[in-house]
């Protein structure tokens, strides 16, 4: 059975007061992304700002030379900070984002959020709650750049993505790995190679199974 806004209301935001629950399922839209479908781009002014109930989301930046640095991941029950900053101040984007696997959010138009805001405490610290956690993500992503080798940042990466998709199976490619550590996909290859050596995965044509 397909659910309702409702039911994704339910299911995802529960903690959400029931009068929001009710005023999002009457001005909401739910949107499906197939896996590669751009969500967000450079440039664009939002009417809406989304939030996840279905799939997985990477969110990133690109360079003047197309190079991508990863800035965090979007799942179920969660909603982009930046987004919300750039749909409330009526800004640009600076930063894509793309459906890592089939993905479906609700839109939430950007003339309600002064309302959600003024009206809703659950929404209020909801808003907060994400810029708190979208902040901590960055400020890992930087440490990670500035303090751990790139071998300790492919693991993490690894474990990371395992935990998300729930599967010690990753359909990933060593380029895309690249992408998101900003680094080369021949580095990649050979660090993964280095631990396939020492029992920490099996590689596959393509995927990675992750054995410790």
């Amino acid at each position: 059975m397909q659910m309702t806004i409702q039911d994704y209301l339910n299911t995802y935001f529960s903690h959400f007061e029931p009068n929001l629950r009710n005023a999002l399922a009457e001005r909401c839209s739910l949107k499906s992304f197939v896996a590669g479908e751009q969500l967000m781009q450079t440039g664009q002014y939002f009417k809406s700002t989304m939030l996840i109930v279905g799939g997985l989301v990477k969110v990133y930046r690109q360079g003047d030379d197309g190079g991508e640095f990863f800035v965090y991941h979007l799942e179920p029950g969660s909603a982009c900070a930046l987004s919300m900053i750039c749909a409330t101040k009526q800004e640009k984007s600076e930063v894509l984002a793309t459906a890592v696997e089939d993905t479906t959010a609700l839109l939430v138009p950007i003339a309600m959020m002064d309302d959600l805001m003024r009206d809703y405490k659950t929404w209020y610290y909801f808003v907060l709650e994400t810029y708190r956690s979208r902040f901590e993500e960055l400020l890992e992503v930087i440490d990670h750049i500035a303090f751990k080798s790139m071998d300790e940042r492919l693991a993490y990466h690894l474990k990371k993505l395992s935990k998300q998709h729930g599967s010690r199976e990753l359909y990933t490619t060593h380029q895309q790995i690249a992408n998101d550590l900003g680094s080369s996909r021949e580095v990649i290859s050979r660090l993964l190679k280095k631990m396939e050596q020492h029992g920490k995965v099996i590689l596959q044509r393509n995927s990675i199974q992750l054995l410790d």
